[in-house]
């Protein structure tokens, strides 16, 4: 039966233990290749598809639409045709017989180990995966995010180098004491932190506010990037970020009214569960999370981070841009105004949140990145 392939749940996310089976997009008897749409599942944080992992034939889908299952359940099998009706039965048998879900640990659904870090005057979360003394992948998400932001990445980067994921001021769970909201200031935290945990360079990865920290960074301090990637890069459009989204993010206090909101991040507003909706009102109910958000959202507004950047854009090296023309949040970013040695990667069937909505994409381009 070693020919046999099992197509387990995945475990996406920092705290998923079970994800609900929406539609099969292949079917019994569908050959099969590596990378290829298998599955739509939602979890309580997001909805996303499961990509194969592994070539052969859909022998059997064993997990029937609308059905949960708790991560590593068998939902269907991978084989050639050679192989056996009987023995893909007895497979199946076996592996439902012998299977047991895996424990809840808390803060380790990824293998993200989380800790504390004192940065200058301020206390940030961080989460780290992944072993050996390589230079380290850090990774910085967006307005409003946390480092769960990166839950379908974390994986996929720690099988090449240790990572990083750093919760900024004013988000998850690091202080929400953010200053003057201004971009230096972020900056300056974060390699505050990275200091403390003895990081001297460093591949760094951002996401929308994220990326232009990673960007503010580069800027000052040149000897930090190993590599710079920017995934639907702040403050690199020719238009201003959205004020409709920022201010929605601050002021809307019932699900229905954020809804909306953060249905614009992503192409498929399907994609915005329920759960994830409650967890961003939990968030912002936290004392400070509204005032540090409304910090950093005016100076946003107000562009003076975006034309101390512009100014110093060329001095930060190369740099990966992954985005999307479709990004309703920080719009596409403007290909003219970038320095040479900036390479733009345009992922269109996604919109603000392309390192989510396709992942598998994106990590091979970090994958490559980091290289």
């Amino acid at each position: 039966m070693s020919d046999i392939i099992a197509i387990r749940m995945p475990k996406w996310g920092l705290s998923m233990q079970e994800g609900a089976i929406i539609e099969w997009l292949k079917r019994e008897g569908d050959a099969i290749g590596v990378g290829d749409d298998l599955v739509e599942i939602e979890t309580s944080k997001i909805t996303n598809v499961c990509e194969s992992p592994h070539a052969g034939v859909l022998r059997k889908v064993v997990a029937k639409s609308g059905e949960k299952l708790p991560v590593g359940a068998l939902m269907g099998v991978l084989a050639e045709p050679s192989v056996g009706d009987q023995d893909i039965a007895d497979f199946i048998d076996a592996f439902q017989a012998n299977f047991t879900p895996e424990a809840d640990e808390e803060g380790s659904a990824t293998g993200l180990k989380l800790s504390m870090v004192e940065a200058g005057d301020r206390a940030l979360r961080v989460g780290r995966i992944g072993e050996g003394d390589g230079t380290p992948v850090v990774l910085i998400h967006g307005y409003s995010g946390d480092l769960n932001s990166w839950m379908f990445n974390v994986e996929a980067l720690a099988d090449r180098a240790p990572v990083i994921a750093i919760d900024l001021p004013g988000h998850g769970g690091s202080s929400k004491d953010v200053g003057d909201g201004s971009l230096k200031m972020l900056a300056q935290t974060v390699a505050s932190a990275l200091s403390a945990l003895g990081v001297d360079r460093a591949h760094l990865v951002g996401h929308s506010l994220g990326a232009a920290v990673a960007v503010r960074l580069a800027a000052d301090q040149p000897g930090l990037p190993a590599s710079l990637t920017l995934i639907a890069p702040a403050y690199l459009s020719a238009a201003p970020a959205n004020d409709g989204f920022l201010l929605g993010v601050i002021e809307a206090q019932q699900a229905r009214d954020l809804k909306p909101v953060l249905q614009m991040l992503v192409a498929d507003p399907g994609a915005i569960s329920k759960d994830m909706v409650e967890d961003m009102l939990k968030f912002k109910r936290t004392d400070g999370v509204e005032d540090a958000l409304s910090l950093i959202r005016d100076r946003m507004v107000a562009g003076d981070d975006a034309r101390a950047l512009a100014r110093d854009l060329s001095e930060t090296g190369p740099a990966l841009v992954i985005a999307s023309r479709n990004d309703l949040i920080v719009g596409a970013p403007d290909e003219a105004a970038l320095p040479a040695g900036y390479r733009v990667v345009w992922i269109d069937e996604a919109g603000h949140m392309p390192h989510l909505e396709q992942a598998a994409t994106v990590n091979a381009l970090l994958a490559e990145a980091i290289s």
